[in-house]
Formats: structure tokens, sequence, C-alpha cells
């Protein structure tokens, strides 16, 4: 009654993944609940496969769900339940590597957005470990947050845009995370620009940001303490640095400002 039960609920958040958040948290619970009954919420030495099959579905989509209602800390929970399901020898448990490979490259997105880089390349570590590191840069869910964070340490700020237009993430719980790499990649820009010129145009500058106005790019200006005057912003003065610092900074305005441009004549 109880494997009947988690079955049925699988069912239930397969065909509705849109399903309101409390409604699906509601059929987790049971679900959960029921694998308590079953002995199988953790992995056991004996647990029959199709149970420890049932677990791990509850679990991966507990965490897409979570994703999806912008709910960090229970998703990472999940994921702390799914490790030791995903450790277990295909003898033990017959792998999925799609629903697997989803939720570990989420997870890797999560850790980038939320800057903790250690962890991040300590969990690449582990999964280059596992499937090697051409296995990782090519599957489709791991290989993009992976390409993410070496675009964004090179500040090549014009590739993470192109990938994180809608039609080029992964699936449509990857794009929960675009608003907040949006915010990131503003705010590395506009420090950019500050080392690279003492002013730019404010028509410039609203391209260079992909902000939609330039009453946003005001706004932006006021929280950052820049000053707007003639049509120019003007950046306050910068601590001396290098001249390669300083053409490293200018290069990155210049690429991202070209890939601007260019989307202004595609539309």
């Amino acid at each position: 009654m109880a494997e009947r039960t988690v079955q049925q609920i699988i069912t239930q958040l397969k065909g509705n993944p849109k399903l309101p958040y409390d409604q699906a948290s509601q059929l987790l619970s049971k679900a959960k609940l029921a694998l308590l009954q079953l002995k199988a919420l953790t992995p056991t030495a004996g647990a029959p496969p199709n149970l420890l099959a049932l677990a791990r579905d509850v679990y991966e989509h507990g965490a897409l769900a979570s994703i999806r209602a912008r709910n960090p800390d229970a998703f990472t929970r999940y994921v702390s339940q799914l490790q030791p399901f995903y450790e277990l020898p295909a003898t033990q448990l017959k792998p999925n590597p799609d629903a697997r490979n989803k939720v570990t490259g989420l997870y890797l997105l999560l850790l980038l957005t939320q800057g903790r880089y250690d962890i991040f390349h300590s969990e690449l570590e582990g999964l280059s470990t596992q499937l090697g590191n051409d296995g990782i840069e090519a599957d489709r869910y791991l290989g993009y947050p992976i390409k993410l964070e070496r675009w964004l340490m090179e500040g090549s700020y014009d590739r993470v845009w192109k990938a994180m237009k809608k039609g080029e993430v992964p699936s449509e719980e990857y794009g929960v995370f675009s608003q907040i790499l949006t915010s990131q990649i503003r705010s590395e820009i506009a420090s950019s620009s500050e080392r690279a010129y003492p002013s730019l145009p404010l028509s410039s500058t609203k391209s260079l940001l992909f902000l939609e106005s330039e009453g946003a790019v005001v706004e932006f200006a006021r929280q950052r303490g820049w000053v707007i005057r003639d049509g120019q912003i003007y950046f306050p003065a910068a601590e001396a640095e290098d001249a390669e610092e300083k053409d490293i900074s200018q290069m990155v305005i210049e690429n991202t400002l070209g890939y601007a441009r260019e989307l202004e004549t595609i539309v």
C-alpha cells in the first residue's frame, strides 16, 4: 500500500511540473512518510532496488520543485538526501544519469550564484573522478554551469549573456538563476567600467548593462554613486592600477558593448 502511494505521488508530480509549491510540498511530505514506513528514506544494505529507485525519484522531484519555487535551502536539503543514492553501485541501484546530472548541474549553478567557488570546484573534482572531464563538459546539464563559471572568471560576459537567453538554457529550472546571474554580471561590468574609463555616454551604459531604459540606468548609477551630467556618466576616481589590468577591463567592456549593439541590430 505504501509503495503504491509513493508511485502515485511520483506520477502526479511528473505530470504536473508547475504544481504550486505548497501542493507539491504536501505530496512530497506524504511520499516521505510512506518511504519511512517502507524503511527506504535512506539507502541501506539489502534494500530492494525498486524502493531505492522510488526514494531517489521522490527526492529528485522535490529538488526540482524547490528550484522552481526559488527555495535554495529546500533544494540543498534534497541534494544532500540524494547524495547517498547517487553513490550506490549500479548493481544495487540502476543509475538514471539524465535526472542525476540535471539536479547536480542545478546545484553547481546554485553554488556559482552564491559565490561559493571553493565548494563548486570541490564538487567538480568529485565529478571528474566519476565521469572524467570530457564526460562532464559534454553533458548538457553539467557542462552549462562549468562554461558559465569559466566565462565569468575570464570576464567574457558577452558569452554569459548569450548562454542565459531563454532558448539557450538546458531546461526551465536553469532559467531561474538567470536573474541572479544578471545582477552579478551587472555589478562586475560596472566595476570594470569604473576601472577602465573616467566616463561613458549614458546611452552606451544602458546597452552595456542590458537595462531596459535610461531611467533604470539613472537608478543604477545612483546606487553606485556615479554622477550623471549632460548625457554622460562619470565614475568615481578609481585607485591606481597597472596598465595590464586597465587593458583587460577595457577589453571586457568593448566585448560586452559589441554584443549589446549586435542584439539591438537584430531586434
